[in-house]
């Protein structure tokens, strides 16, 4: 780990001159992601700065009727919030599918969307990445890539987003709340994660000199057909292979709105509204469920050891809408894809 210095602001208003007074400074809350960067040499900031007591810990409504959530609450909080549970259920879901009751304690929420992808060539310094180190080459497309993606790569990058929490954020619509030298902005969630393109070491439509002060749900939380599906290697402390957050409103057998997001297929969440759309209308049956899969996966693309994930996401999709629209939320301790996956490959 490299030599840094510190400093604790105590309001929104230092944080932010921190940030934007030093190239290379890093805002630090839970360093559940940043201190493993910083000690495996990815990430070496020479400032860091701690925001653990600015005043953003807050859980409150809103007056639209939703939820702002501040960008230090840590998932824990989030997942075990009486409102959380009973308006917004799927995103507590997606919250305790991931990392271990440790982690989620000191895990922020601001954190949580900054976290970079596990990608493990990523990780060793000894070879080429370009989202570690842009034009050197990406070694995931012709090494080992099973955890990799399967839509919107690039032939600069196959890495994959890896949280859950932000796969229901998607799913729900969310917005991000952030404020920088030149005032406060709102971004769509959908547009806050980048795909990686021809800059795959960015990972977010942040600038370099804001800071996220919270994220606001909509008033709609699809409380009552729900499920987070996440499949891996094992039940516990792993992230997905492919994951699905799906929520559907009904009227009686007919879908009135739907939302389906991805996560462990693509550099970010991975939505698209067509596919909700052929569902809008529609009773409730399999037809149209594997209708929408072939839409999200119309343009996906598999590697050497990943392309089972094609037709692992088409029928976890599938599964995933059926279990919404039955009000049969997945267990988070038993869904795992090891041994289907394996068949695939």
């Amino acid at each position: 780990m490299n030599r840094f210095t510190y400093t604790r602001p105590e309001n929104v208003a230092d944080a932010v001159r921190s940030i934007a007074d030093s190239d290379t400074a890093k805002f630090i809350a839970g360093g559940t992601n940043l201190v493993d960067l910083m000690k495996s040499q990815v990430s070496r900031p020479t400032h860091l700065i701690d925001i653990t007591r600015l005043p953003l810990h807050q859980i409150e409504e809103t007056a639209q009727g939703g939820l702002r959530i501040g960008s230090l609450v840590s998932n824990s909080e989030v997942a075990y919030h009486k409102v959380v549970e009973r308006r917004y259920p799927l995103l507590a879901h997606a919250i305790l599918s991931g990392a271990s009751a440790q982690l989620r304690n000191a895990a922020t929420m601001g954190g949580n969307l900054l976290q970079r992808t596990r990608c493990y060539y990523f990780y060793d310094v000894g070879t080429p990445c370009n989202k570690r180190e842009p034009g050197s080459g990406c070694s995931a497309i012709q090494g080992y890539n099973r955890n990799h993606a399967i839509l919107g790569a690039s032939d600069q990058c196959i890495a994959t987003h890896p949280s859950d929490m932000c796969v229901a954020l998607a799913a729900l619509g969310a917005t991000v709340q952030v404020i920088g030298k030149n005032g406060a902005r709102s971004i769509p969630f959908s547009d806050f994660h980048r795909l990686p393109g021809e800059t795959p070491h960015l990972d977010t439509n942040l600038l370099r000199d804001e800071l996220i002060t919270a994220v606001e749900l909509p008033s709609k939380g699809f409380a009552e057909h729900f499920t987070y599906l996440k499949l891996r290697d094992r039940a516990s402390y792993a992230f997905a292979l492919v994951s699905i957050a799906a929520a559907l409103e009904l009227d009686g057998n007919t879908i009135k709105d739907a939302r389906i997001a991805l996560g462990g297929v693509a550099h970010k969440p991975w939505r698209d509204p067509e596919a909700e759309s052929v569902l809008i209308g529609q009773t409730v049956s399999d037809e149209p469920f594997r209708s929408a899969a072939q839409i999200l996966l119309r343009n996906a693309h598999g590697y050497r050891h990943n392309a089972f994930k094609i037709d692992l996401t088409g029928r976890a999709v599938v599964r995933a809408l059926q279990q919404a629209a039955n009000q049969q939320p997945a267990s988070q301790h038993g869904d795992h894809a090891g041994q289907v996956a394996e068949q695939q490959s």
